[in-house]
C-alpha cells in the first residue's frame, strides 16, 4: 500500500514526473546498447573524475568500480547493461579477471546465485570481447 507522506515515494514520484517532462520517450526507455554508447574512459580519467583526483584518502577508481558492479549484480537483470559497462571500465582502471569474478561470487550473498550467475555471464563476455554491440 503506498503512503503519501513517505518522502521515499514522493521523491520517486517527483523524479519520475522530471524524467518526463524532460524527455517523454524515457517513460518507456529500455536501456538495450546502452553500454555501446559509451566509450571507455581511459584509467587516468576515471581516476581523476571519480578516484583519488575527488578525494586523496578516499577510494580509487577501480575500488569504486567494484563496489558499483557488487551493486549492479545485486540488483539483477535490471542492471545488464550497466553491468558490462562496469566491467569494461573497472578492467580499464585496472581490476583483474579475479578481482571481479570474486566481486560478482560475493555479491550472490545478497543478491542470489541467478544475479550472480547472469553477471558472470556478462562479465565474461565483456573480458572474452563477445559482449554484443546494438546500437
Amino acid at each position: 500500500m503506498k503512503d503519501p507522506t513517505n518522502p521515499f515515494e514522493a521523491m520517486m514520484k517527483q523524479a519520475q514526473e522530471m524524467a518526463k517532462a524532460f524527455n517523454p520517450a524515457m517513460e518507456s526507455f529500455v536501456p538495450k546498447g546502452f553500454e555501446s554508447m559509451f566509450p571507455t574512459m581511459s584509467k587516468d580519467v576515471m581516476e581523476m573524475m571519480f578516484g583519488k583526483g575527488l578525494n586523496a584518502e578516499g577510494l580509487d577508481a577501480k575500488t569504486r568500480l567494484l563496489l558499483t558492479l557488487s551493486g549492479l549484480t545485486i540488483q539483477g537483470a535490471l542492471a545488464e547493461p550497466q553491468i558490462q559497462l562496469t566491467v569494461r571500465h573497472a578492467l580499464e582502471a585496472g581490476a583483474s579477471k579475479q578481482e571481479i569474478a570474486e566481486t560478482i561470487g560475493q555479491s550472490a550473498m545478497f543478491g542470489g546465485v541467478p544475479a550472480m550467475n547472469k553477471a558472470m555471464e556478462l562479465a565474461t563476455k565483456v573480458i572474452d570481447g563477445t559482449e554484443e554491440k546494438d546500437a
